[in-house]
């Protein structure tokens, strides 16, 4: 595979305890925990009645996004976006399914527009009032890889800058048994095509081999079906040169921190 490559503008984290990236770069580097963190994120990119109502999958991927977006100092409506993750939300999947067969007339029309698997890109583009095309993605436990290399193709095919999100929260009923993920997780990155002062340069490889698995942050999402998004953003705390992203059945994706 070709390498891609992209510019790294800004960087959106949340997970329980850790509320933001400043937060979870000082854990890492220094062990340094924030006292009194809160358990949901709030969005400010929603009214506060949409806020109270969306799901905490939703609440953490605008929150992550927005965060990315500020850093960047990029108006969040002018970027084509790729939303990445395993299961959407498997609570609201869980209700679904119970409903419909105790119940299907009590189905409640929220949770419903809810339920499907674009519903954090949805809220974001009306959120944002983002025009720009959006993607909605899941490759189980490569999904994160699978996301970030969608958003550098298409900094490589003539977008000039993309935002990458990755969420999941926690499963829930017979569907946790399948597939499981604890707690709440996401991470977001603004990536460009060209150079900017200041800014860290990523090359990334499609290869052969096994992922890295991240040490530092594990006590915070090592449990949640997006914690192979977790070396990247180890990787980017530390300025280590490089980290193998599970990508697929023996396959990762190599990505490495590069002059510009």
């Amino acid at each position: 595979m070709t390498a891609l490559c992209a510019t790294l503008e800004g960087i959106g984290f949340w997970t329980r305890g850790l509320p933001g990236w400043d937060a979870a770069r000082a854990f890492v580097r220094e062990g340094t925990r924030i006292e009194g963190a809160p358990a949901r994120p709030s969005p400010q990119l929603l009214a506060p009645n949409e806020r109270r109502r969306a799901p905490d999958t939703v609440a953490v991927a605008l929150d992550v996004a927005l965060a990315a977006c500020t850093m960047a100092g990029r108006d969040p409506a002018s970027l084509p976006s790729v939303f990445a993750s395993t299961h959407g939300d498997l609570a609201i999947t869980d209700y679904m399914c119970r409903t419909l067969t105790d119940a299907p007339a009590a189905i409640s029309p929220t949770r419903f527009h809810n339920s499907v698997h674009n519903a954090a890109a949805g809220y974001w583009t009306i959120g944002a009032g983002a025009m720009c095309a959006t993607t909605a993605i899941s490759a189980f436990d490569a999904s994160f890889a699978q996301g970030l290399l969608d958003a550098m193709a298409q900094l490589a095919t003539g977008a000039e800058a993309v935002l990458l999100v990755g969420f999941d929260g926690t499963s829930a009923g017979p569907l946790a048994r399948v597939s499981p993920s604890a707690g709440l997780l996401g991470g977001a990155l603004v990536l460009s095509r060209d150079l900017r002062d200041g800014t860290t340069r990523l090359r990334a490889t499609l290869e052969d081999g096994e992922a890295d698995t991240a040490a530092h942050l594990a006590p915070f999402g090592a449990d949640n079906a997006m914690a192979p998004m977790l070396p990247l953003f180890e990787m980017l705390a530390l300025g280590r040169p490089g980290v193998r992203l599970k990508a697929g059945p023996g396959r990762v994706l190599n990505v490495e921190m590069i002059d510009g």
